[in-house]
């Protein structure tokens, strides 16, 4: 991926950009609840899941499992350097939150008991993305 410059918003911005759940999700760092419909969980077709906030390519139907937590789950993003990642303490214990890099978006977690080969399991709110199916 090539380095892009970062893309700030205002709040306002935001607001007139997003849906008031994406709006909650993604900006306030927020949690969809589990099985949304809609939310790109059972989504079964070939094709790219975007950043809301930027358009961004962020993850791949090849890389999705079934987690069954809730969430659409995938054992690594497209490429490393389209998503950020920092400690989150809002829980009782540290969780490992990741955003877009490119615009800030929260995206959801990531934890260490996902599938090979990566190990990973990358739960993402799917109000936060834009999928767009494979030609």
């Amino acid at each position: 991926m090539t380095k892009t410059t970062r893309i700030e918003r205002s709040d306002a911005e935001w607001r007139a950009l997003l849906d008031p759940e994406a709006y909650r999700v993604g900006v306030k760092d927020g949690t969809e609840r589990a099985f949304t419909p809609g939310n790109f969980q059972d989504e079964k077709r070939a094709g790219i899941y975007h950043c809301k906030g930027c358009g961004t390519p962020l993850w791949s139907s090849e890389h999705k499992f079934e987690s069954g937590t809730g969430w659409p789950s995938y054992w690594q993003p497209i490429d490393a350097a389209a998503i950020g990642t920092s400690t989150d303490f809002k829980m009782i214990y540290p969780r490992t939150e990741c955003h877009c890099a490119t615009c800030g978006l929260h995206q959801g977690h990531v934890f260490r008991d996902g599938p090979p080969p990566t190990g990973e399991r990358w739960c993402i709110n799917g109000a936060v993305l834009d999928f767009r199916p494979s030609e």
